[in-house]
């Protein structure tokens, strides 16, 4: 296996919300949002992330379940999954959780992997993720 970490800071490019009326403060979130890798593996440096989120919030946390693509500057891409939890701590909205590499076409044909990811919210609409594990092809 082969270990590497990154980071990226996303951009909100669309997102619905569901108030839930059978309790206060629970709601369900979709959102999509994208960013670009850098990252200490040049496969994946400047390549496109975005990813699908789906939330379930009561009060200020949240679980969260995602799905993700990365497209390089060639035009291959790898995908994945994300599961995790979000909370507030000392004022900020910090993101945790791990990911799952799935699989991938090109350069990223037969690779598997995994990590941990770990972030914040900057604004409403923008978030800082970094991420760190390992893959094999």
């Amino acid at each position: 296996m082969t270990k590497f970490s990154g980071g990226f800071t996303g951009k909100v490019n669309w997102q619905t919300n569901v108030s839930l009326p059978h309790m206060a403060n629970h709601e369900l979130n979709l959102a999509e949002v994208s960013g670009i890798q850098d990252c200490s593996d040049g496969k994946w440096k400047g390549a496109v992330i975005t990813y699908w989120n789906m939330s379930d919030i009561i009060g200020d946390k949240s679980t969260y379940h995602a799905y993700y693509t990365n497209i390089d500057k060639d035009g291959d891409r790898d995908w994945g999954r994300i599961e995790g939890k979000t909370f507030n701590s000392g004022g900020q909205v910090k993101v945790e959780g791990t990911w799952i590499l799935d699989g991938g076409n090109g350069k990223f044909k037969g690779i598997k992997g995994k990590g941990t990811v770990k972030g914040h919210m900057i604004s409403p609409t923008e978030v800082r993720i970094d991420w760190e594990g390992e893959y094999e092809i």
